[in-house]
């Protein structure tokens, strides 16, 4: 889960902005500065990576030793923004590129710097979306992590292991155009939220938690769903796309209440709309409660898809960048997604995602769903030919075909490998690392 403030941003901060909103306010606010529209020209990632022991992955690295290998870190020089997450994952965020390869470029960099770090604390990072081993444990002890144990808690015990034990590819791009067509802002928004279907099945890779398997390919996704639609879901798709995201940010219950001193207060029951009919709270308690919603896409002025497992091997990650960026930056994708995904429209009701039929699917089925596997082989048809157009390298496309043979075109995805290995049946190889 990334709820660090990688645009710099101190979510924690409540000494600024001290004049309350009114509930206009607040909606003219979220459609000003959630979806920022123009040409799209950057793309940016999120890697949130699982640290494991490098020779016994399945025995817990000890907060002395992730604290240690953190140290470490602070002196290397990155080009992404390194962030430690509540259970001592660590994530990299890159800065806005101009390009898909000058992205891709300045994230391998830094995680080859990061690896030999980490090795030399025996240290390793492990691309998976959830850990399939250890039980939830809060590496990180701030009041901002208190507060969101305690009201996710009262879901049950999805919020903590998302908090702790999970891990993601998060795809940003621009949010597109304010004029119709395919890089339209509203046409880009639908389609993030029904393509997110796709790729959340083609890149599960988390059947596993707390050493058994759950019966879903993604389990990450399924804890989403547990977690709920008032903190983890999407508004409806029906109509404008900010007037959505406002009623539904407005709606949307509060986490918690910050203070300057002692713990936050954790309110129940309490939407942002009946909060702001108090009086109370201001332009800081608003910016603070953007970060506390976790739709399968989050609108942050660009558009922020978080629906993708941790993948697996030292590059796996740059499949789900390449194909992601390609599908919705190439114009000709875009037009072949939208029309690949149409049809899959019609499951995702009555519910918005991911706690429709579609996105439930695509969690637990992953390509063994017949029109999910249908709409994966034509989407990446589509970006395998828009790839060269967007100038990547050969070793990109490389890796996305080498996927798309093995997992797509087979209706399989990366979690059937780990189910495959628990039941020794895996006699292929895929990336340069197929071990958890």
């Amino acid at each position: 889960m990334s709820d660090s403030a990688s645009d710099g941003t101190d979510p924690t901060d409540c000494t600024e902005h001290r004049d309350a909103l009114t509930e206009a306010e607040v909606e003219a606010l979220v459609r000003g500065i959630c979806f920022k529209t123009g040409p799209p020209t950057t793309v940016g990632i999120e890697l949130e990576w699982l640290i494991h022991e490098l020779r016994t992955p399945r025995l817990p690295v000890t907060p002395e030793r992730l604290e240690a290998a953190y140290a470490a870190l602070e002196s290397v020089p990155l080009g992404s923004a390194l962030t430690v997450e509540p259970g001592g994952q660590l994530e990299l965020s890159s800065p806005p590129a101009a390009s898909l390869t000058e992205c891709i470029g300045v994230v391998s960099a830094d995680l080859a710097a990061v690896r030999a770090v980490l090795r030399e604390q025996d240290l390793t990072l492990t691309g998976l979306g959830t850990d399939p081993w250890h039980v939830p444990r809060r590496y990180l002890r701030e009041p901002r992590y208190d507060a969101m144990e305690a009201c996710l808690d009262r879901t049950g015990p999805a919020g903590r292991a998302m908090m702790c034990t999970s891990a993601s590819v998060q795809v940003c791009l621009d949010a597109g155009y304010e004029e119709p067509g395919p890089l339209g802002h509203g046409r880009r928004w639908w389609l993030s939220n029904t393509l997110g279907a796709v790729l959340t099945a083609t890149f599960a890779n988390s059947p596993f938690l707390r050493g058994a398997a759950t019966g879903w390919r993604s389990s990450r996704q399924l804890l989403w769903m547990e977690i709920g639609a008032g903190r983890a879901g999407a508004p409806a798709l029906d109509g404008d796309p900010r007037a959505a995201w406002a009623r539904h940010v407005l709606d949307a219950p509060v986490m918690c209440v910050r203070r300057e001193n002692g713990p936050w207060d954790v309110p129940e029951r309490l939407t942002f709309r009946e909060w702001t009919r108090t009086g109370e709270p201001t332009r800081a308690d608003l910016d603070y409660h953007l970060t506390t919603l976790f739709p399968p896409v989050r609108p942050r002025g660009h558009l922020e898809l978080r629906m993708i497992d941790a993948q697996s091997g030292e590059d796996g990650w740059i499949v789900p960048v390449a194909v992601t960026t390609a599908l919705f930056d190439d114009p000709q994708a875009a037009e072949t997604a939208y029309r690949a995904v149409k049809p899959l429209a019609e499951r995702a009701v009555p519910l918005p995602a991911p706690h429709n039929p579609l996105w439930i699917d695509a969690a637990r089925d992953g390509l063994t769903d017949p029109e999910l596997h249908e709409a994966a082989v034509i989407c990446f048809a589509a970006a395998l030919e828009a790839l060269p157009r967007l100038g990547v390298t050969p070793a990109v496309l490389d890796a996305v075909t080498a996927f798309r043979d093995r997992y797509v075109l087979t209706g399989r995805t990366p979690a059937d490998d780990q189910l495959d290995r628990l039941r020794g049946t895996d006699t292929r190889a895929y990336g340069k690392d197929l071990r958890p």
